[in-house]
C-alpha cells in the first residue's frame, strides 16, 4: 500500500467562509423602571380575565347578530403602544375607549370587513357578502357602537376588581398609524383574539393601559423587612420535621468484643433500671423520658428537658 492509495487519502476540508463584513448590532435602550415583560403570576391572572371576557363576548355576539359566534383568547402580552400600533393592519377598525382619570385610552380593534358582516347579520342577511375594508356609515357605526358598549360591559364584569376605572366607548379610527390612543412609550396589556361569527373568522385585539391594571395585581416578588428575619427563620425551623429517638446510655466496648459477638450473648449496659431514657434529636440529647403507653402503643413520658431544665410530665 502506498501513500497515494485512495484508502488513505481524504477529501480536502472546505475553506472557512470569512464574512465580508460583520453585521452591525442594534442596541436598544431598556428602561428597568418600565419592564416590558409580565411576571408569570400576573400573566396568568390576566389570561384568566381575558378568557372570561372572550366567553362573555362570544355569547353577546351570538345574541346580537343571531348567528353562532365564538371568541377565543390566543395570547396576552405587554407591549409599548408604538409596538402595538405597528403590529396592526394599516386599515382597520379601532374603537378608542377613554378611562376615567387616565390619559391613555383602551383600544378594541378588529377588521372593518368583519364588523360589516356582523352588521349585515343584525339587519337580517343570512349570508352577507364579503365587504372590502372601508369606513363605517353613520348607521353602521351606530350599530357597531352598540356592540362595543355591550362588549365593554362584559369586559368590566370579567375583570372585576382589576378594572376599577370607568371605561366607555369613544371615537372610531380607521388608520392604525394615525390613532393617538396613548404615547408611543406607554405600556399596554394587549390580548389577541380569534372572533368567529358563523363560518367567518377574524383576528382582533384588546389593549388596556398597563397603568390601569398593574396596580391591582400587586407586587410580583414581595419582600419582607430584614428586621423580621430572625422571627421568620424561627417560624420556618419550627415547621421542619425532625426524627426523635429514645435511647439507653451507650456502652463502651472493645473491638474484640464486637467481633466475637454471637447469637445469645449478653451485653451489659451502664443504664440504671430506674433512670429515664434519653430523648435525642439527630444524636443530640434534648431531654429524658420514662417508658409508658398510649393505648396499645408504646410511648415516652417526658420527665425533663435539657432546653428548659424543668420537669414536664407530658407524653
Amino acid at each position: 500500500m502506498t501513500l497515494l492509495d485512495p484508502v488513505l487519502t481524504s477529501p480536502a476540508a472546505p475553506a472557512p467562509v470569512v464574512p465580508s463584513a460583520r453585521a452591525a448590532k442594534q442596541v436598544e435602550v431598556y428602561d428597568f423602571r418600565r419592564p416590558t415583560t409580565l411576571a408569570r403570576e400576573h400573566s396568568r391572572v390576566l389570561e384568566l380575565a381575558f378568557e372570561t371576557f372572550a366567553r362573555q363576548w362570544g355569547t353577546q355576539l351570538t345574541a346580537k347578530v343571531r348567528v353562532l359566534s365564538q371568541v377565543t383568547c390566543e395570547q396576552v402580552q405587554m407591549l409599548t403602544y408604538d409596538e402595538f400600533a405597528s403590529s396592526l393592519p394599516p386599515t382597520t377598525a379601532m374603537v378608542l375607549c377613554p378611562l376615567a382619570g387616565v390619559g391613555p385610552k383602551a383600544v378594541v380593534q378588529f377588521p372593518t370587513s368583519a364588523a360589516l358582516g356582523w352588521v349585515s347579520h343584525m339587519l337580517g342577511a343570512a349570508k352577507p357578502a364579503v365587504s372590502p375594508e372601508r369606513t363605517f356609515t353613520p348607521v353602521e357605526q351606530a350599530l357597531v357602537r352598540r356592540l362595543m358598549e355591550d362588549a365593554l360591559d362584559d369586559l368590566r364584569y370579567s375583570f372585576g376588581s382589576l378594572l376599577v376605572d370607568a371605561i366607555s366607548v369613544g371615537g372610531f379610527q380607521y388608520n392604525s398609524q394615525f390613532a393617538q390612543a396613548a404615547q408611543k412609550s406607554d405600556l399596554m396589556i394587549v390580548a389577541s383574539f380569534e372572533i368567529r361569527v358563523g363560518e367567518r373568522a377574524a383576528l382582533g385585539t384588546v389593549a388596556i393601559p398597563a397603568e390601569v391594571l398593574l396596580p391591582q395585581l400587586g407586587e410580583s416578588n414581595p419582600t419582607v423587612d430584614s428586621s423580621d428575619a430572625r422571627q421568620l427563620l424561627g417560624a420556618q425551623l419550627a415547621t421542619v420535621p425532625v426524627g426523635v429517638a429514645l435511647q439507653l446510655t451507650p456502652a463502651t466496648v472493645r473491638p474484640s468484643v464486637v467481633l466475637g459477638l454471637a447469637v445469645g450473648d449478653l451485653l451489659p449496659l451502664p443504664h440504671p433500671q430506674s433512670r429515664p431514657l434519653e430523648i435525642t434529636v439527630d444524636g443530640q440529647v434534648v431531654g429524658r423520658a420514662a417508658v409508658g403507653a398510649n393505648g396499645s402503643r408504646l410511648a415516652g413520658i417526658v420527665v425533663s428537658t435539657s432546653l428548659t431544665g424543668t420537669e414536664e410530665g407530658t407524653s
